[in-house]
């Protein structure tokens, strides 16, 4: 039996939520016993008591600050402490547990699963940003803590699954799959006329709306790039990329005898948190099962970096190193929301990219000296800047 003292960051998020609804069944089933220290959550009340009632923490902290009053009443005689705002977030990655979900979404959780890497538990890191901007330092502080980082992405759960940690000599390199997203056969001429809608209606996953732009882009899979090379110790120039429409191989590893493992299954989160969760033993649940004949093939394809640009702005980002990464990082999340506000177009969301990673190369923009997680922050927030102030020259010309 599985037994986990456990905190779940973002738990009611799509990867927070799925993590609980596979601890309840493992201890449904017998497979697993879970004591929960911490949930945190961001404006969904509601879901946050629900879980914290299910659940019991010791503590169930909100993001914003206006909702305490309303999850003190939502949680009142249930003995769960309560509290709220970004402090109290981080308070809650540094309590005591096994195993840390990492999942809250964007740059607004770097700083908890910054505090969760120096705990010394496991964590099972889903946000991008913490590897995007401060990968190196990350895992070291994870290793320094005595602690083990477990990537919960499909494609990065897929590498570490078949990677030989202990002999990564053996590998010539990484190939990542990608779905292609909804725009893969678009014809280029109806390329600039996308609208949120289209874009955040992914053929094969279901995710967040922010996700699913930079899945249309394929900024998604140069983020993943960049993640992978942190978490694998791996060049840039031995990763590849190859679109996979069915999304049913997560990512393969290429050793150097020639051979090629590959991870599969259907297009499902919760197969790799399940693999987080369980470590380094599996869980069983009810996942869906591979039907090989109904599938009947599997295509593969090149991807078209002149249609989808941010690509190779990810990979340039990967070569320059420092900094660059999370400029990248910062202003493709800063031009993909401003597409779902509509404004600006989809075309642009890879300009916006290009022009800030360039003015930032010429102002020298880099890392200041001291805590990684404060530099990264400090990077982050001025190459937000930055993106917007290109966005709004954008719309003065148009």
């Amino acid at each position: 039996m599985i037994r986990r003292r456990v905190t779940v960051l973002g738990s009611t998020g799509s990867v927070g939520s799925s993590t609980l609804d596979l601890m309840a069944r493992a201890e449904e089933t017998g497979a697993g016993a879970f004591e929960v220290e911490a949930l945190t959550g961001g404006a969904n009340i509601a879901r946050l008591a629900e879980q914290a009632r299910r659940w019991r923490p010791k503590i169930a902290v909100t993001a914003d600050e206006t909702r305490l009053e309303a999850l003190k009443n939502a949680l009142a005689g249930t003995g769960v402490a309560v509290a709220a705002g970004e402090a109290a977030v981080t308070e809650a990655a540094l309590r005591p547990a096994d195993w840390i979900m990492a999942s809250i979404v964007g740059s607004a959780g770097l700083k908890s699963a910054w505090a969760a890497a120096g705990t010394g538990a496991v964590l099972a890191l889903a946000n991008k940003e913490s590897l995007v901007c401060c990968g190196p330092a990350l895992i070291q502080r994870v290793r320094a803590a005595g602690g083990r980082l477990i990537p919960v992405d499909s494609e990065h759960s897929a590498i570490f699954q078949v990677y030989p940690a202990e002999a990564p000599e053996r590998v010539a390199k990484l190939v990542l799959t990608a779905s292609g997203g909804p725009f893969r056969q678009t014809p280029a001429a109806r390329m600039a006329s996308i609208t949120p809608e289209q874009a955040v209606a992914h053929p094969n996953w279901s995710m967040g709306a922010k996700i699913s732009v930079d899945s249309a882009t394929m900024a998604n899979k140069g983020l993943e790039m960049i993640e992978a090379a942190y978490l694998f110790d791996m060049g840039p120039d031995r990763i590849d990329v190859v679109v996979h429409p069915e999304s049913i191989i997560h990512s393969l590893v290429e050793y150097v005898d020639g051979s090629t493992l590959a991870q599969m299954g259907p297009p499902d989160m919760r197969t790799p948190i399940a693999c987080a969760l369980a470590w380094p033993d599996r869980i069983e649940w009810p996942a869906p099962r591979l039907d090989l004949p109904a599938l009947g093939r599997l295509t593969f394809e090149a991807p078209d970096v002149h249609r989808f640009p941010a690509l190779g702005l990810a990979r340039e980002a990967l070569r320059a190193g420092g900094a660059t990464p999370a400029v990248f990082n910062a202003a493709n999340e800063v031009a993909a929301l401003a597409f779902l506000d509509r404004k600006l177009g989809f075309l642009n969301i890879a300009a916006v990219v290009a022009e800030t990673l360039e003015r930032a190369t010429k102002s020298g923009m880099t890392f200041g000296s001291g805590d990684a997680c404060a530099a990264a922050l400090s990077v982050d927030a001025q190459a937000r800047r930055l993106a917007q102030s290109i966005i709004t020259d954008l719309a003065k010309a148009a």
